[in-house]
């Protein structure tokens, strides 16, 4: 079922539910990747619906059916907003169904996740970050200049093209000509490009409220709001250059790791960005059923 949730600021958000669990012992919140939305997570939530949990996801803001009209576009600090729309999703579904929450978040939504966890943290039972990376670096702050600069010259609504060629683009180019760093198996290649709300260029400002709230996610004082009893599962394909190939998900581990925090990691070998449609689907649908399970409690 799809609904619109009405966020703090008055917002129309689209939420999608997956309600079909025959006596349900939890929930999952999903929140999806950059230039996508949370219909594309239906294969997964009818699967973990098979498995006894319910699963909803919203339409990040600038995505989806929350904002058709301006994909890649939403006015006010896109990544702070949606932040706040995710605690404000997990509060309700807390007091609708008094079960115990989940969090899993792929790829910007695995970004936003790394806030949410400092924020909401003590909202959830366990927390599962996939396709993510550890971006305390200087390119991520000197994509924040760029934005922002290109924001400043009247550039907010217009696409980032300089920013796709710079990540899309150069992530395709390391699995050669028509590939894709999406998935290594060509239906899911072509599903994921054939859908009208998808692969779409994200705006300059979207950037740059993206590259200055994921910093965010680095800040001492953020860190140390995560609860040291909060089960955190890291999950990617190790072929991912948006994990950079294994390394960057490494670095986030160990950053997590320095702080106390209980930390799983699993990397599938030859599998790209989407592990949830490669040859790891499988796999990781047993993966996260297990570390979700296992913390229900």
């Amino acid at each position: 079922m799809i609904y619109e949730f009405t966020s703090f600021d008055g917002k129309k958000i689209s939420v999608t539910e997956w309600n079909d669990a025959v006596s349900p012992k939890a929930v999952i919140q999903v929140s999806h990747g950059m230039a996508e939305h949370s219909g594309r997570y239906d294969i997964f939530a009818r699967e973990m619906n098979a498995r006894g949990y319910i699963v909803f996801a919203d339409d990040h803001r600038a995505h989806g059916l929350t904002d058709a009209d301006t994909p890649g576009y939403s006015d006010g600090d896109i990544f702070g907003d949606t932040l706040k729309d995710l605690g404000l999703l997990s509060d309700a579904y807390r007091r609708k169904y008094n079960l115990p929450l989940f969090f899993f978040g792929h790829s910007y939504g695995s970004f936003l996740g790394q806030r949410y966890i400092e924020e909401y943290g003590s909202s959830v039972s366990a927390a599962a970050l996939g396709g993510s990376n550890c971006m305390n670096s200087f390119t991520t702050g000197f994509g924040k200049v760029l934005a922002s600069v290109a924001c400043g010259f009247g550039g907010g609504k217009k696409p980032a093209k300089t920013l796709k060629k710079a990540s899309f683009d150069v992530y395709d180019k390391k699995f050669g000509k028509g590939e894709s760093f999406i998935s290594s198996l060509p239906a899911e290649r072509d599903r994921y490009f054939a859908d009208p709300s998808c692969a779409f260029v994200c705006s300059n400002a979207f950037y740059k409220w993206f590259f200055k709230g994921v910093l965010k996610a680095y800040e001492k004082e953020n860190l140390a709001k995560i609860p040291k009893d909060l089960p955190l599962l890291l999950i990617s394909g190790k072929s991912d250059p948006v994990g950079e190939m294994g390394r960057g998900v490494d670095k986030l581990e160990n950053l997590y790791k320095k702080y106390g925090l209980n930390v799983k990691k699993v990397l599938y070998e030859g599998v790209r960005h989407e592990f949830l449609n490669d040859t790891s689907r499988a796999a990781a649908f047993d993966e996260i059923d297990g570390f979700f399970s296992a913390n229900i409690g």
